[in-house]
């Protein structure tokens, strides 16, 4: 019960916080769709948190993470686990964990993991149909 009350919480965190973009991220296209990084030129005005189109933006802070207890989870509430074949179901907890497919499995190999997940009852978070 609490961590679905943490599980909206962090919902509702994430919806008010503002979207990190690197510094310069408008004027180099290699920078597009990067994760941000801390900026530390001496004279940077978005370190010095002042000045130009520069002083409505915040930098990445303390106060924005999420509740610790449901930090890192899926918001279904599971830990997500990758998965490369069907012998790695076996290691599983269907009560905490789900499993994720990983992108270079075969349709073959998938079918075979999505069927001994539905024998074992855990989660698949990416199924193929």
């Amino acid at each position: 019960m609490e961590q679905k009350r943490l599980l909206k919480v962090r919902r509702r965190q994430k919806a008010r916080k503002p979207e990190f973009r690197r510094w310069c991220w408008n004027k180099k296209l290699r920078l597009r769709n990067k994760s941000w990084r801390r900026p530390r030129g001496l004279f940077n005005k978005l370190r010095r948190r002042y000045g130009g189109k520069w002083s409505g933006r915040i930098p990445v802070n303390v106060g924005f993470g999420s509740p610790k207890a449901v930090r890192g989870l899926h918001p279904s509430g599971y830990e997500e686990v990758l998965v490369y074949n069907p012998a790695d179901l076996d290691k599983i907890d269907k009560e905490r964990q789900a499993v994720r497919i990983a992108s270079c499995v075969g349709m073959k190999k998938r079918l075979a993991i999505e069927d001994k997940a539905k024998e074992l009852g855990i989660k698949v978070l990416n199924p193929s149909g």
